[in-house]
């Protein structure tokens, strides 16, 4: 399997009417499919916004250090893949389809070992229809070039 590298943007409102980004991956049929990817987990990251609901500039840098380093380490071998990430409102999320979270945790925290403690938190779900993912992409009808 070819792990696509094809990504829209969209806009939406959370819960709380703030708006967000939201990266989505394209091409990932064959991985769903597959049936190896049955537990989703998503890595949370809340920050003080400013007036936008975005984080200052400084920490923008760094949350795309993490997302790179995460993606990187679980990619690498098809671990997991991440298959969108939202920003606003406070909060940054990261949502991965996994083999097993058991074996993502382990790899989060070595991908992350040369960082500072972060204010991250992990939730997992088994989610083998990808329902999460299915949800998230209807929102590429409203992708922005």
């Amino acid at each position: 399997m070819r792990l696509s590298d094809v990504w829209f943007t969209a806009f939406l409102e959370n819960e709380s009417g703030q708006m967000m980004t939201l990266r989505g991956r394209d091409e990932l049929e064959e991985f769903i499919q597959s049936g190896k990817f049955k537990e989703r987990a998503e890595v949370s990251w809340k920050y003080e916004a400013d007036n936008s609901g975005l984080p200052d500039e400084r920490l923008a840098e760094r949350m795309e250090m993490v997302e790179e380093a995460l993606r990187k380490a679980m990619e690498k071998d098809k671990l997991a893949i991440l298959t969108g990430a939202y920003m606003g409102g406070g909060e940054r999320l990261w949502v991965f389809y996994t083999r097993t979270t058991r074996v993502f945790g382990e790899r989060l925290n070595e991908a992350l070992a040369g960082f500072e403690r972060l204010p991250i938190t992990i939730y997992t779900e088994i989610d083998p229809d990808w329902e999460e993912y299915r949800d998230m992409y209807e929102l590429k009808a409203n992708a922005v070039d």
